[in-house]
């Protein structure tokens, strides 16, 4: 049976088993990212090393997040579905190959100049990302030299983007989603070599975590060759400014780079204003993000991944009613995974912060501010899920001016709220106005699709909605009477935390399932289509 002719159902079934593979890649990569958070804390702590470091990874951070989770694979995957569909229906690739060729020739020269600058002009750069150290000439110059050492990892991702769209719609998925993990290998190697080399000397340790990062990039390169090797688009780079289709993917970059990375941005904006903080804000505001960011990439950027190629495909034949059926599993399962989790986030973030974080040179005051963080954090967690989830809605049908204008207003609110509550709650002030920003994009996005037609929510998704709040106000309940108090995680040793959390955490597990399941939600919410 051809695609064209499968049931919806069936369709549905595929999407989520294609989300299932790149969930459980992405969960491998987001371990992988808190495995290498704990390395940074046990290695730097919240030194000014360590603020100086992570803001330097910022940057090229921040391209990553652009590039494979956002405006470039938003722009360029939806286009290339129409090539991959034309040749499907032609039996001729060629077509597909010289569009690839060309934008990868394009993006190769806009890069290898946009490298250059960075790496020339890294004290430029550092001054943009790291405002609130120009007043240090010695953190300051620090912070360039770190810099220049990362900035061509920006580079390096961005191809690795590249080739992850094409084989995510030549239905390889494996492949881009488990990349990342290289990442947190490398520089897990690097903070292992740091305490080794480098145990008395925080910043020669920060410098072995920067090296680590442009490894990283390298690796990640070279690890998709292979894979596109085997689906015939290992093609060699030909600049064409005047092809069609890099022309189109061009128009929908400029756009997407901003709509598709509000979250991104806003985070940036953060940290920078952290930067005028005292010291230590960047690292908390920093490790507190990246627990909020693990269940965001379980589930959103999982979800999103694999539904922007299939929407795009149903917008190429025109099945308008499968392609609001795949946006609203998107919605259900992200509710279903999302709600809980951010709900766990506030509730767990004691035990979660004090069992990750707590050792090496992180300070019990380290955890303290962490863990007010985090608690902000979480109050954004679910509608950044569905920004994840609702925005490849609008890219699969080569729309990015809405959504850009709903990011603009998003990082607007973010800017507004940051000012109003950083010099009264400093760090946690800018944790909440990424939530409250994130609660806008989401809004807007929502009802941007429902106005139009493309997110008609069915009786399945209000049912699991409504399973899913019951049972995380009965999982929270029951964790808030479980919990030993902030004094026990303090105390207990480190083994001693990592037990009583696992437990913790199977416990609530286990009471939500129950629980939502008893509630009406089925397996078949997360498994179908309709």
């Amino acid at each position: 049976m051809s695609e064209e002719q499968r049931p919806v159902a069936t369709s549905g079934r595929d999407i989520a088993a294609k989300g299932a593979v790149v969930g459980g890649m992405t969960f491998a990569s987001r371990v992988g990212g808190l495995l290498r958070d704990v390395a940074f804390s046990h290695v730097l702590g919240a030194s000014v090393a360590a603020d100086t470091f992570l803001l330097a990874f910022r940057v090229p951070n921040f391209f990553r997040r652009l590039c494979a989770e956002g405006a470039f694979s938003q722009a360029f995957v939806p286009v290339l579905a129409d090539y991959h569909a034309q040749a499907e229906r032609t039996g001729d690739n060629r077509p597909m190959e010289r569009f690839v060729a060309a934008v990868a020739g394009n993006l190769g020269v806009v890069l290898l100049v946009a490298t250059g600058l960075g790496v020339v002009g890294a004290g430029g750069v550092a001054a943009v990302f790291m405002v609130g150290y120009l007043d240090d000439a010695e953190q300051f110059a620090l912070a360039v030299e770190l810099t220049r050492i990362v900035f061509p990892y920006a580079a390096c991702i961005s191809f690795v983007s590249l080739a992850a769209g094409v084989l995510n719609v030549h239905h390889r998925y494996g492949v881009p989603a488990f990349t990342p993990v290289l990442l947190n290998v490398a520089l897990i190697a690097a903070a292992l070599a740091a305490t080794t080399f480098a145990a008395d000397d925080l910043t020669a340790a920060a410098y072995f975590l920067a090296w680590g990062v442009l490894a990283a990039g390298v690796a990640q390169l070279v690890f998709q060759a292979p894979s596109l090797r085997r689906v015939g688009m290992l093609v060699a780079p030909r600049p064409d400014w005047r092809h069609e289709g890099a022309r189109q993917v061009g128009r929908l970059f400029v756009p997407a780079a901003f709509a598709a990375s509000a979250g991104q941005v806003n985070a940036l904006v953060g940290s920078q204003i952290a930067s005028l903080l005292e010291e230590g804000s960047v690292s908390w505001f920093y490790y507190a993000d990246r627990l909020m960011e693990l269940p965001i990439g379980i589930v959103a950027i999982a979800i999103g991944t694999v539904l922007l190629p299939n929407l795009s495909r149903l917008r190429n034949r025109g099945d308008w009613a499968g392609f609001s059926a795949a946006l609203e599993w998107g919605m259900r399962a992200g509710v279903l995974i999302g709600l809980p989790a951010a709900a766990a986030l506030a509730v767990l973030a004691y035990p979660l912060v004090a069992t990750i974080y707590l050792h090496g040179e992180t300070t019990g005051n380290d955890v303290e501010r962490i863990v007010a963080a985090l608690r902000a954090f979480a109050i954004g967690l679910v509608p950044l899920v569905v920004v994840k989830i609702a925005a490849p809605a609008y890219f699969a049908r080569q729309d990015t001016k809405t959504p850009f204008k709903f990011g603009v207003a998003s990082v607007a609110v973010n800017i507004v709220v940051s000012l109003a509550t950083f010099q009264w709650l400093g760090h946690v002030g800018l944790a909440l106005a990424v939530s409250v920003a994130a609660i806008v994009n989401a809004a807007l996005l929502v009802g941007g699709l429902a106005r139009g037609g493309q997110f008609r929510p069915g009786v399945a998704f209000f049912r699991a909605a409504l399973a899913a709040s019951a049972a995380t106000a009965t999982m929270s309940a029951a964790l808030w009477w479980w919990v030993p108090d902030p004094s026990w995680w303090l105390a207990a040793a480190l083994w001693t935390r990592v037990l009583a959390l696992a437990a913790v955490v199977l416990a609530g597990f286990v009471v939500y399932a129950a629980t939502a399941l008893a509630a009406g939600a089925r397996p078949s919410h997360l498994l179908h289509r309709a």
